[in-house]
């Protein structure tokens, strides 16, 4: 059963070991990594960063789990609450763990999280334009494609085009 919950500092070293056996298998699809970003003790102040961006309200970072198993994470970044009340998703799924719809499902339970909890009015994934199986995750979950974005971010060294996509809350007031 996939599940989500926000990060704890407790899952430092296990997210860390994820990102140490799939750093190969992401590389495509992330910008350049410093090399703390793959140490246990990196991790950690990233995730006290994320768990400092949840009590203020500007981000949420959660990780997935398959029975209580860490297999990815899930990001809800740069939350404007006021008249914009929006944010940015992102996600990752261990290469282990791809293809069986996990990124789908908690794509579902972070756009339930955004628009329940949070009472966002919208959501914006952002995906390279050729990144076809992100496309599909977003659009699996009612995400619709709105523009391109020219050398939107620098991933894998580089400057690259991204797909835009969001997904706006039918209840939001």
């Amino acid at each position: 059963m996939i599940t989500i919950r926000p990060v704890h500092l407790g899952d430092a070293a296990a997210i860390a070991e994820l990102r140490r056996e799939n750093r190969d298998y992401l590389a495509p699809w992330e910008p350049v990594r410093p090399e703390e970003y793959f140490t246990d003790e990196g991790v950690a102040a990233l995730l006290a960063s994320a768990i400092a961006a949840a009590e203020i309200g500007t981000g949420r970072s959660l990780v997935i789990l398959d029975g209580g198993r860490i297999v990815g994470q899930v990001m809800l970044n740069s939350i404007i609450p006021g008249a914009f009340q929006s944010c940015s998703l992102a996600y990752w799924v261990s290469r282990s763990e791809a293809g069986r719809g996990i990124a789908t499902e908690a794509t579902r339970l972070a756009k339930a999280v955004a628009f329940g909890e949070l009472g966002l009015h919208r959501i914006q994934g952002e995906t390279l334009v050729h990144n076809v199986g992100s496309q599909k995750v977003l659009e699996r979950n009612g995400f619709v494609r709105y523009g391109l974005a020219p050398e939107y971010l620098r991933i894998a060294g580089r400057w690259q085009d991204h797909a835009l996509y969001q997904v706006v809350n039918p209840d939001a007031e």
